[in-house]
């Protein structure tokens, strides 16, 4: 008899873009994927580890799954991930945690997981944690978690190589390595084929992608897979994430410029808009770096959709230090943004090398203060594109409202408009006419 395997999957789009790869490994041995943890044989969470109280969630979570191994005997429990990467035999050891978990995979060791199913069924505690300085799984097909469905994930390469100093993400994915372009442009047709119409290319740093042939010396960066992908169909949308500032290159904003079927959307984390938090926090870059790759951004893509990350009370953030950010934010103009306190993480830079010294209440009411602007911003961004017609993809029904659809613009802004029998995938002219900070709404005038 199959296994029923049940997949919960945290944190960032690559581990989503994983657990469709595991869905792929286990389906490929005769198990079957539910959505319900109640009906599986095998429970997975996918994890990560990139703030505190993303682990928490998890062992939150494995705690309330406990109950179903009374209703289901032999049920297996199992981490994968960052998390699993990070804490290693603290998993499995029932009295650290108190609870229990079966098996333990890190993000290099997904081929494995029906070997590490075999040895938990016999009562042993699996665990495979092992970093590859090559596998990428160019080879496997991720089973979709949305047959039919209008946008997808391919992952072009792995691991990370930057050592920010608040970052765990080097530790638990390891060295970057990038995959056969051959593979990620078979990849795109195949989801052109199975009716997707966007793709969004995932790299911890995409601009670090790069791969030389072994047989010619030909190397391709990330511009050039960027054109080629978009050259795959003008019906393809192409959107990627993420990009390093210190790494993003006038190249490849000409690039966008030159291919209309890339979405005109860069996400660029600032983290700090000061210059001496970005040295503490080893990002290579300064204030002066960043706002001067906005001003390109806008002198090469005008009207590009801006994105960010915002760490508000890094170590030794003085109150100087926190306007800055602040004042950055107003000159980039962000659409929208990720804001976060800082979360000290074991084994990284900053925790070995400062003191997390900014109280709690300070850190809150620096958030806060960030959030309230960005809304502000995104409200602005968003007033701004009233009585314009854009081009959205449609990609499903609203969810408030049966007689709503929505969609997204190059720009990766939500818009919402009424039905007129509109189908997922479907390309719609819709002339905005209303907003809030977080949604465009419109009336379509034209589809195709």
């Amino acid at each position: 008899m199959s296994k029923k395997i049940y997949i919960e999957t945290y944190g960032c789009q690559m581990n989503f873009s994983d657990s469709e790869i595991v869905a792929s490994v286990m389906t490929s041995h005769d198990a079957k994927v539910t959505d319900a943890p109640e009906n599986a044989d095998v429970i997975l969470l996918n994890t990560c580890s990139i703030r505190d109280n993303a682990e928490r969630r998890v062992v939150n979570r494995l705690r309330a799954l406990q109950h179903l191994r009374k209703r289901r005997p032999g049920l297996l429990i199992g981490v994968l991930g960052c998390m699993a990467e990070r804490l290693k035999e603290d998993l499995l050891e029932e009295k650290t945690l108190g609870l229990r978990v079966d098996l333990v995979a890190g993000p290099d060791a997904y081929r494995q997981l029906p070997e590490l199913m075999a040895d938990a069924e016999t009562g042993q505690k699996a665990i495979n944690v092992m970093l590859s300085a090559d596998e990428t799984y160019a080879d496997i097909s991720p089973v979709r978690y949305t047959p039919g469905g209008v946008s997808a994930f391919i992952s072009i390469m792995r691991g990370c190589e930057n050592f920010c100093a608040y970052c765990v993400v080097p530790f638990t994915r390891g060295k970057e390595r990038s995959r056969d372009p051959r593979s990620i442009l078979a990849e795109a047709r195949r989801l052109l084929a199975d009716g997707f119409r966007e793709v969004t290319l995932l790299g911890q740093n995409v601009n670090s992608y790069r791969w030389k042939e072994d047989d010619s010396g030909k190397v391709t960066g990330f511009s050039e897979l960027l054109g080629e992908v978009a050259s795959v169909d003008p019906r393809l949308r192409i959107r990627f994430a993420t990009s390093h500032p210190k790494d993003m290159s006038d190249e490849l904003l000409h690039q966008m410029a030159r291919h209309p079927n890339i979405c005109k959307a860069i996400h660029l984390p600032l983290q700090s808009g000061s210059s001496e938090v970005l040295k503490r926090m080893n990002r290579k870059y300064t204030r002066e770096d960043y706002l001067e790759r906005i001003a390109a951004i806008k002198r090469i893509l005008p009207g590009c959709g801006l994105s960010t990350d915002i760490i508000a009370g890094f170590c030794g953030e003085t109150e100087e230090e926190f306007g800055e950010t602040m004042d950055v934010m107003d000159q980039a103009g962000f659409d929208f943004a990720f804001m976060f306190k800082y979360s000290e993480r074991p084994g990284t830079l900053a925790a070995k090398k400062y003191a997390d010294d900014v109280p709690e209440a300070v850190k809150t009411r620096r958030l806060t203060s960030i959030i309230d602007k960005q809304q502000a911003l995104s409200l602005e961004s968003n007033r701004s594109d009233i009585g314009k017609t854009m081009e959205v993809l449609t990609e499903g029904r609203s969810k408030r409202s049966d007689r709503m659809m929505m969609g997204r613009t190059s720009h990766n802004k939500v818009v919402v408009f009424p039905d007129q029998g509109f189908k997922p995938g479907d390309y719609v002219q819709v002339k905005i006419t209303a907003c809030s900070a977080a949604t465009l709404k419109g009336e379509a005038v034209k589809s195709h």
